[in-house]
């Protein structure tokens, strides 16, 4: 299959891509994650150890990788409008903190609502250019907290 377009010529930036390395233990940066995006306006009614899940399941012997799903109700409530409900199947908007040593953490993120426009789920619109911006700006004051 090939893919509609050519992931070599997407800028990060195009899909909101934004990552930061905290020098702390894994712990310690998950709950500090946690924190900064709920002080940015997200909840985060999701979460998950992936590498617990993997180690336990498949033996995977991964080091410790944690999955925050972030969640703004109001910046949701709209998308899931402005989709015709098909955003919904790439909620929530992960932030993802994973060992790359000991005490060194590496958060990462991705925008859900940029890539929704960039493969047609979302239109190309002033109301979806809205909540691009709104959810970006989140996002901005969250990696700048962290």
């Amino acid at each position: 299959m090939a893919l509609p377009i050519d992931p070599t010529q997407i800028d990060p930036a195009d899909v909101g891509e934004q990552q930061t390395t905290l020098e702390m233990d894994h712990e310690a940066a998950v709950e500090h994650a946690r924190e900064v995006f709920t002080e940015a306006g997200f909840g985060v009614p999701v979460e998950f150890s992936v590498s617990e899940m993997l180690n336990e399941k498949v033996d995977a012997g991964r080091d410790p990788y944690h999955v925050l799903g972030a969640c703004n109700p109001d910046v949701a409530d709209k998308a899931l409008d402005a989709t015709d409900n098909q955003l919904g199947a790439l909620m929530p908007c992960n932030v993802v903190v994973w060992e790359e040593e000991p005490g060194r953490q590496r958060v990462y993120h991705v925008s859900i609502m940029r890539i929704a426009r960039l493969v047609g789920m979302a239109p190309d619109d002033e109301t979806m250019a809205g909540i691009v911006e709104e959810t970006g700006e989140m996002v901005d004051e969250a990696f700048a907290n962290l």
